[in-house]
């Protein structure tokens, strides 16, 4: 199995918010360290990049640790209530995942926190979503010639695994990045390399974007994403333990506990709500909010679009201070890796990039 093409059941992992503004993708048990006598041997940048894209495992189960520190304010409406609490984790806190992998319909995913634990479990075409904190689940029956379309059931909260990670990041490689690699690193007691993934334009906040990739199987073991100047990375997604061993099969097999609340749903109902899920993605897709644009690209790339203002908008807007310029004026919301200014006039930009470059772009 390819990691970067044929993981359907990995895709639960990735979530929907700051990460994914970065690059896609902080400090806990299982952190990238540098080995001081590297074991593996020697290999360049574009080797390891080919290793990379073409790696392949039959299984593989472990615990993975996402954790991010980007120095942003406590706003209103992001710190409160379990989605609130979601969403700030991924900014400013930790999120603990358990997975298993033992082939593309064999996936088991276990996100952990202080509220319960949330599963997602595929065994051929049987996917289980599994709430511990409401005991609820849900039995899912996938078409047998459509299985790669699942029902999105993790919360915006969960960790990427490195992989997926590391995809996004890849993604980024073009002449406006540099690749170099740092010798080993070790992750998880095993032997990485490192590729480090560094912005050519210095107007970007990402200093560094470095890889661990496994010595023996060449998967991705961790990301870490650095902001220009900072000793410790902002944003850390890795393994804290891992096999290569095939998982039991016992690890896909879900009986719902007593008294747990069962919704039974065919294969018919899932394909529906998949082409529902894919029609509004396509409305809002042309529903885009007027004027919305990228200006410029890759790293320092700015996002712009207009906003409605609405009480919860004014809410978080009110508590951020207060910038002016030849551009207008505004509130000003900035981090170790992003920036996002909110101006008078109803607009939002924001970029891996000093205030600078967006009031730059809000002057155009």
């Amino acid at each position: 199995m390819s990691v970067f093409t044929s993981r359907p059941a990995l895709r639960w992992l990735v979530p929907a918010a700051a990460a994914v503004v970065v690059v896609g993708g902080g400090a806990a048990a299982g952190t990238i360290a540098a080995s001081a006598d590297p074991t593996l041997p020697d290999i360049t940048a574009a080797q390891l990049l080919t290793d990379v894209q073409n790696a392949k495992v039959d299984g593989m189960s472990g615990t993975v640790v996402q954790t991010a520190d980007l120095g942003l304010p406590a706003l209103p409406g992001l710190s409160g209530g379990e989605g609130g609490a979601d969403l700030m984790n991924l900014v400013a806190g930790s999120n603990t995942a358990r997975v298993w992998y033992a082939g593309e319909d064999k996936a088991r995913v276990a996100l952990q926190s202080t509220l319960g634990e949330t599963d997602v479990i595929r065994n051929g075409q049987d996917v289980w979503i599994w709430r511990s904190a409401q005991n609820e689940a849900g039995h899912f029956a996938l078409p047998a010639d459509k299985g790669s379309r699942t029902p999105e059931a993790l919360p915006s909260g969960v960790p990427s695994t490195p992989a997926d990670a590391a995809d996004a990041a890849l993604k980024a490689v073009d002449a406006t990045t540099a690749v170099t690699t740092t010798g080993a690193a070790k992750v998880a007691g095993r032997d990485a390399y490192e590729l480090v993934l560094t912005p050519r334009d210095t107007a970007s906040l990402v200093g560094q974007v470095r890889l661990a990739i496994d010595g023996e199987k060449k998967v991705p073991l961790g990301v870490d994403v650095y902001a220009k100047g900072a000793d410790d990375p902002a944003v850390r997604i890795a393994f804290q333990q891992v096999s290569f061993d095939v998982p039991d099969a016992e690890q896909f097999t879900f009986n719902p506990p007593p008294g747990a609340k069962v919704t039974e749903s065919g294969a018919k109902d899932v394909e529906k709500a998949a082409e529902e899920h894919e029609k509004a993605a396509e409305q809002a897709a042309k529903e885009a909010p007027e004027g919305s644009k990228v200006v410029g690209q890759g790293w320092t790339s700015v996002f712009v679009a207009k906003v409605p203002v609405n009480d919860q908008v004014t809410a978080v807007t009110e508590t951020l201070p207060k910038v002016s310029g030849t551009w207008g004026s505004g509130r000003l919301l900035s981090s170790a890796l992003f920036s996002a200014l909110l101006t008078d006039d109803g607009r939002v930009l924001v970029g891996a990039v000093a205030p600078e470059k967006l009031y730059e772009v809000a002057g155009k």
